[in-house]
């Protein structure tokens, strides 16, 4: 037992109790097989965040301590030893390779349209214009022959680039004959002489925005364009295939799933298919602005959360018990009748049960769950997946909600990013600096409608996320693959992979000092990669790659 800024620490056989001097509230630790540190509280009370994540160092420690001072995860990675993942990984991971396998490339930040769901919209963002120069490019090409992809974009146009036939050109010599080179783009610049200009220069895959096919739709998310603009460049790339039949080029589009746009999409890959498309890339909304945050449509709690959750759900309607009454029972109910109190016990259960399969749970956000979306957005995924399959769609979907298994395909698959000005990142979410907003927290908002009366009412609540942009030098001043295999970068790298980080999406505590911090430093797991509340390791957001 020690004690520490009023909180009592006990280690017992098979996990830690934390309890607060000042409440009779008590937070459960455990650890796992895969060296997580999860945590779950079935009683909270106002003001305990602040004092609780700071406690987590001395668990953490005592965990290293009781596994024999290493904490192991399932891929055998110890998030404390790089020589050993090295050692373990370095014929396996691309990630630990002595050369990138992907390079993503934005040459421009400039844009000719203004959408809605962009970061260079978004107020606070410190994206500069830009357009990258020849020598940047050039010092890409020692990493070339290693090259699996060559991905041509960031933030802005590709098209924009004077040099982009050329770029593709230089790369497309010194690649591998099986890599493959391609970008994104909104597709108002190409008409027939640029796309077989493209082509000809080696172009392989490119991937148009097409987020509706409803002109009034479109125009409210592309500021600035029209789905005629699509239907030219199908046309134009139509034409460069049949003019050169010898070529690669594979056409997709990527669909951002919005409130406002769910239910274009079978009939967008529908109407893409007939315009001569190959794939499709469908990914979820990230809120830049707090006006957004209410177009996201995807549910911030796991799928094994979910899964766990409605489980006891039936369990305890076939019971006849309302747990959706347990936060107003727990918390603003003194003295309870049997009934009350029975819900009380069966959300302990539920609890305990999560913790002892080492479930992250996050019962208030599960309680307020819009089954109705979910449900709503389960069908039309079931529908855009019967399209794509009617029509010969290859078709990638997110996840309806983050998934418990978390895997970053930028790090895993051995992915760097090189901004326009030659500073290289190690993934999407690291790429820029800017803001975001999530909504994993609620409140009890007095003097509103509610299920139990007028008193409270459950509201969101949001909060502001900034991300700082994660550099690891520049390619101007250093060879790129030096800069691959610097100390710095390789660390970062291992570390993500050992995946000794918290699942923040669906922590009790979230936001806590660690998340909304300006400047990152270390998450509560005491781990120094900012990869806990990055929903691209979840399976939320996805891109050509």
């Amino acid at each position: 037992m020690c004690r520490w800024f009023g909180w009592q620490i006990a280690f017992g056989r098979n996990c830690p109790v934390i309890r607060s001097a000042r409440s009779a509230g008590s937070f459960f630790f455990s650890w796992s097989r895969t060296g997580f540190l999860y945590y779950y509280a079935a009683v909270s009370s106002a003001g305990a965040s602040a004092s609780l994540v700071k406690v987590f160092s001395i668990i953490r420690r005592e965990i290293h301590y009781r596994s024999g001072g290493v904490v192991k995860s399932d891929n055998g990675l110890c998030g404390n030893s790089i020589s050993a993942a090295f050692q373990s990984s370095t014929h396996k991971s691309p990630a630990l390779r002595q050369h990138p396998a992907k390079l993503f490339v934005e040459l421009t930040t400039q844009c000719n349209l203004s959408c809605q769901m962009c970061v260079k919209q978004s107020p606070g963002n410190e994206i500069a214009l830009g357009d990258m120069s020849r020598e940047t490019f050039l010092a890409l090409t020692p990493a070339f022959p290693t090259l699996e992809a060559l991905i041509l974009n960031g933030i802005g146009e590709s098209l924009l680039h004077p040099e982009l036939e050329e770029f593709i050109r230089i790369a497309r010599q010194a690649m591998p004959a099986e890599s493959w080179i391609g970008f994104q783009s909104n597709g108002l610049l190409l008409d027939e002489q640029r796309a077989l200009s493209l082509v000809r220069a080696g172009l392989d895959r490119i991937c148009l925005s097409l987020d509706a096919v409803c002109p009034e739709i479109f125009r409210s998310i592309r500021e600035g364009g029209e789905v005629e603009d699509l239907q030219q460049a199908f046309a134009a790339l139509r034409a460069a295939r049949e003019a050169c039949p010898e070529s690669r080029l594979q056409v997709g589009v990527e669909f951002v799933v919005m409130r406002d746009n769910l239910q274009q999409l079978p009939e967008v890959l529908r109407w893409a298919a007939g315009q001569g498309a190959d794939f499709a890339i469908v990914s979820h909304f990230l809120p830049y602005d707090f006006d957004q945050v209410s177009q996201a449509v995807f549910d911030t709690n796991s799928d094994q959360a979910v899964a766990l959750y409605h489980d006891w759900k039936r369990r305890a309607e076939s019971l006849g018990i309302d747990i959706s009454q347990y936060f107003f029972i727990n918390f603003y109910k003194f003295y309870r009748t049997d009934e009350e109190q029975r819900v009380v016990d069966f959300v302990k259960e539920m609890v305990a049960d999560a913790r002892s399969k080492d479930y992250f749970f996050h019962v208030r956000n599960l309680l307020a769950r819009d089954e109705a979306l979910a449900e709503e957005l389960a069908r039309v995924f079931t529908e855009a997946e019967a399209v794509a399959a009617e029509v010969g769609l290859s078709l990638k979907l997110p996840g309806l909600s983050p998934r418990a298994e978390r895997r970053c395909d930028f790090i895993e698959d051995g992915c760097a990013m090189v901004s326009w000005d030659g500073a290289l990142h190690p993934c999407y979410f690291l790429w820029h600096s800017y803001h975001c907003h999530f909504s994993y927290w609620r409140k009890y908002v007095p003097g509103l409608e509610s299920p139990w009366g007028s008193s409270t009412a459950l509201h969101f609540t949001y909060w502001k996320k900034s991300v700082q942009a994660k550099v690891f030098g520049n390619v101007a001043d250093q060879d790129i693959l030096a800069l691959w295999n610097d100390q710095d970068f390789l660390t970062f790298r291992t570390e993500v992979l050992a995946g000794e980080y918290p699942c923040c999406s669906n922590c009790n505590l979230v936001p806590c000092d660690h998340l909304t911090a300006e400047v990152f430093e270390k998450d509560c797991f005491d781990t120094s990669v900012p990869c806990g509340d990055c929903f691209w390791g979840l399976g939320i957001y996805n891109c050509l790659q």
